[in-house]
């Protein structure tokens, strides 16, 4: 079985491994009544599975390493996609990539953590974690696109902020804090997507706009469940009852008024096919872009601010 099979796939890997081996025999033997009960069964069971996920087998799903990842995303969606690189003042951050592209015929402003298929382009990428210049990029972006008067769409999926001393020293918590002040008062239309992981500040640092969108097999919250788990009972072997206790899933974030819409995935998650998690997906941004940029630019920001100011709840 492939290594990036999770376990609760198993099940479902050895039913289609079994109908490949009986295609490979019905040249010789009629056994298509078969395969068609064998091709429902794993309908049925594929959907009994993914209908009943806990919080840690999504954690795992948005960590899959065939999951679309940005540019997977902007490929797919989008046509004449032109990269813009450096934050113009250290460097260019290889953790974040953007740029403008035509979104069905609009043209758009991409940003989004990008991560790798493999170690080389994981380490290239810095496993999607940015430092201080990728924020900054990231905030030079929007600005050029509040320029021109595009919207902007950001793309979530990160572990987090990368924690190392470098960053610390060329300001990481000052860099986060800035775009978010930013990006509460951008002049143009802003729409979140969380694709993957959504982690911490890392996260949350290209995460303020006038609507969040989540992919259904995603996560979303203040800290991992390993490092929830760490802190709280000095072990990892906890991050499934942190998982569930932390409710970082699209449906407890809807509930909560965190997230706005959950986007739906192919049957099986969006690594299954990615093609039709970009079309599901392009679908629900353009329905959205629709409805944000009919907005006049003062109520735009104060239904912006009053979405994140509303955002929690508490007893007294």
């Amino acid at each position: 079985m492939p290594s990036s099979t999770l376990d609760f796939e198993k099940p479902i890997l050895e039913l289609e491994q079994k109908i490949e081996e009986m295609r490979k025999m019905s040249d010789r033997l009629d056994i298509s009544s078969e395969i068609s009960k064998l091709e429902t069964k794993i309908n049925e069971l594929r959907n009994n599975i993914f209908e009943n996920l806990t919080p840690w087998q999504i954690v795992q799903l948005a960590r899959h390493p065939e999951r679309p990842f940005t540019l997977d995303y902007i490929n797919l969606m989008t046509e004449d996609f032109i990269e813009l690189h450096g934050d113009r003042q250290f460097g260019d951050d290889k953790a974040l990539v953007g740029g403008f592209a035509k979104l069905d015929k609009q043209t758009v402003m991409f940003i989004g953590q990008q991560k790798g298929r493999d170690t080389k382009s994981n380490l290239y990428r810095n496993f999607g974690m940015m430092n201080p210049e990728g924020y900054r990029k990231a905030l030079r972006l929007m600005k050029l696109a509040e320029k021109f008067n595009k919207p902007v769409i950001t793309l979530i999926d990160t572990p987090g902020a990368y924690p190392g001393i470098e960053a610390e020293e060329r300001g990481q918590a000052e860099a986060i804090a800035k775009n978010l002040f930013e990006m509460s008062r951008l002049q143009v239309p802003i729409i979140i997507v969380i694709i993957g992981e959504g982690a911490s500040g890392g996260a949350l640092g290209i995460g303020i706009g006038d609507r969040v969108l989540m992919l259904k097999y995603c996560w979303y919250s203040v800290i991992s469940p390993e490092s929830c788990s760490s802190i709280l009972w000095r072990s990892w072997d906890f991050k499934e009852q942190a998982a569930d206790a932390l409710k970082l899933t699209a449906n407890d974030l809807i509930n909560f008024g965190i997230i706005d819409k959950i986007v739906e995935e192919p049957v099986g998650g969006a690594h299954r096919n990615h093609l039709e998690a970009a079309n599901i997906l392009k679908a629900a941004l353009l329905e959205e872009l629709e409805t944000v940029s009919k907005l006049k630019k003062d109520n735009l920001l104060d239904n912006r601010i009053k979405k994140f100011g509303e955002m929690g709840f508490y007893n007294e």
